[in-house]
């Protein structure tokens, strides 16, 4: 079972499930948790691995994880404290996961807000990953991470994302990783679906006007899926909830009264 806090609302019944990234934990979330607090009921999770979960493996003889597997660990939670259903806000690859929970279990998603969400890797990043699988058993994955981190984000003003990431990243260890690197193999084929296939769920994408990995395949995706709206953060990178968390919040909140 992942580790994960809860807050409950006095009167609201309308739960939001927040979920971080690869590297990162729910502490990313700590500019967010005050003002969500005044509205509705908050989960906080941290997937396995990550912050003060454990790495989960299913079966004692496989290291292997699975977008599918990692999504049924965040049901499993929401099953636990009985929600019916939730809105979920994601960042980053934390996107894709909320992405995939709502196309295996769409009655439990009322609406996704997607920061710095992955539709696509373009060239670059398809470059990166593949220097990843390369080098990911043989270099020190802080290294890598930080790399990572600064191809992403690579700006002065994206500083404060880019260190929040590789301090929460250091808590992992080299062998889980390799775990969560190894999910790229399914990203490719999972994002193309995703990109194919209209939901119909009310999606509010919150991407950075620097996000210059991941802004213009999530242009494309908004001017076809008929729920999904967007809204650009000015002189913003990926991780856009840290960066402007004032703008986050009020444009989150208000979307989420319109799906009610």
């Amino acid at each position: 079972m992942l580790n994960y806090s809860v807050y409950t609302h006095p009167k609201s019944k309308e739960w939001v499930t927040f979920v971080h990234g690869a590297g990162g934990s729910s502490s990313i979330w700590f500019k967010q948790v005050r003002e969500f607090r005044k509205h509705f009921n908050i989960l906080l999770l941290d997937l396995r691995g990550h912050g003060n979960s454990k790495p989960i493996l299913k079966d004692a003889f496989s290291s292997k994880y699975t977008f599918d597997s990692i999504t049924e660990d965040i049901v499993e939670v929401i099953d636990k404290e009985n929600i019916q259903k939730s809105h979920f806000i994601g960042i980053s690859l934390g996107t894709i996961l909320i992405r995939n929970l709502a196309e295996k279990y769409p009655d439990r998603v009322r609406s996704m807000i997607m920061g710095g969400a992955i539709m696509k890797l373009n060239f670059r990043s398809q470059v990166l990953m593949r220097l990843g699988v390369i080098f990911k058993s043989v270099i020190p994955y802080m290294f890598l991470y930080k790399f990572f981190a600064f191809i992403i984000m690579p700006k002065k003003n994206h500083k404060q994302s880019r260190l929040l990431f590789v301090n929460e990243a250091k808590k992992l260890y080299q062998k889980e990783f390799v775990r969560w690197f190894r999910l790229t193999s399914e990203i490719n084929p999972l994002l193309r679906f995703f990109r194919a296939t209209d939901i119909r769920i009310p999606t509010l994408y919150v991407m950075g006007e620097e996000d210059y990995l991941f802004l213009p395949s999530v242009e494309k995706v908004v001017a076809t899926h008929q729920l999904s709206r967007l809204f650009v953060v000015k002189n913003s990178g990926h991780v856009v909830n840290v960066e402007y968390p004032e703008v986050f919040n009020r444009e989150s909140i208000a979307f989420i009264g319109e799906s009610i």
